[in-house]
């Protein structure tokens, strides 16, 4: 694998921190893996949550930065520890004793090398659930060649197809071209085996339009699409994020174009009915950063 984190290029930003001498990447990340939950997640697809619920192992910073993430706690203000390679193969095979449906690695793309590395010491222990690489789709050659070696599903977003709100939004214009590339990649490495989530942004539906027209006249019969309205203004939000929840006449206007363009077959979210439930959001410091109804936890940073 060479020495990935030396001159970082595991994302399309290419920062070429030197990872291993302690500088930061744009991900805001060393060298070390960083984790800050390990949980028993039962909100996740049917596919993924299964009875069991799926173990998602949230790493600790992001190559992508959206202005309104839910969880900045640990994709900017760097909650979580560092773990080895033998401390992560033992977090996955507490998952899977305690009846994990399976590995769900939330936004590694950062961590690949360290993440590949940490899978197969597991599977070399004994882990037999199946891995799911759950990102942002910002991958870069070097991060889905890293995913592939280990991956039996994957979870990418695909946020939007309109350069000027990535702009805005991620920081990353380029992000739809890398988004289209790394999902096309991961169809062709698990056909039948990705579920493409999309989140639909309260005041810029023509980008959720023009998101489902590509997923059907390109992912039809390749992929799951997940549609999901959980968009949540929360506080100290950057400015230029959508400043309130989506409305009923937004949900239903996408709910038309899933008709429109024969999209069958997938997942979508009911829209939340009155205020944002505030209740649901994660609080990392917490043991369990999720409502007990939606996690068990089983390893958290701070014990």
């Amino acid at each position: 694998m060479g020495r990935p984190y030396r001159r970082c290029e595991l994302c399309p930003r290419a920062c070429r921190a030197n990872r291993e001498a302690g500088e930061r990447g744009f991900c805001g990340e060393g060298a070390a893996l960083r984790l800050a939950s390990a949980s028993l997640h039962r909100g996740e697809e049917p596919p993924v949550t299964g009875e069991g619920g799926s173990g998602t192992i949230f790493v600790t910073g992001c190559s992508l930065g959206c202005v309104f993430c839910q969880n900045r706690q640990i994709s900017r203000e760097r909650m979580g520890r560092a773990v080895g390679t033998d401390e992560f193969a033992g977090i996955c095979l507490a998952l899977q004793h305690a009846g994990a449906e399976n590995i769900n690695l939330v936004t590694g793309t950062h961590a690949a090398p360290a993440l590949r590395l940490g899978v197969e010491r597991a599977r070399a222990r004994g882990l037999r659930i199946p891995v799911c690489w759950n990102s942002s789709a910002y991958e870069a050659p070097a991060s889905l060649a890293e995913a592939e070696a280990f991956a039996d599903w994957y979870l990418p977003d695909l946020k939007t197809l309109d350069p000027r709100i990535a702009g805005r939004l991620f920081g990353a214009p380029d992000y739809p071209q890398a988004a289209r590339d790394a999902v096309l990649r991961m169809t062709q490495a698990r056909p039948g085996r990705v579920i493409v989530r999309h989140l639909i942004l309260p005041g810029l539906l023509d980008s959720t339009r023009e998101v489902l027209r590509w997923f059907a006249e390109r992912l039809a019969g390749r992929a799951l699409l997940s549609l999901m309205t959980q968009y949540t203004p929360v506080s100290g939000i950057d400015a230029g994020a959508p400043p309130r929840p989506l409305s009923p006449a937004e949900y239903d206007q996408a709910l038309t174009w899933l008709s429109e363009f024969g999209i069958e077959e997938g997942f979508c979210q009911e829209r939340p009915s009155g205020a944002p439930d505030r209740d649901w959001l994660p609080d990392f410091s917490r043991p369990n950063p999720f409502p007990s109804s939606l996690s068990t936890p089983v390893w958290h940073w701070g014990q």
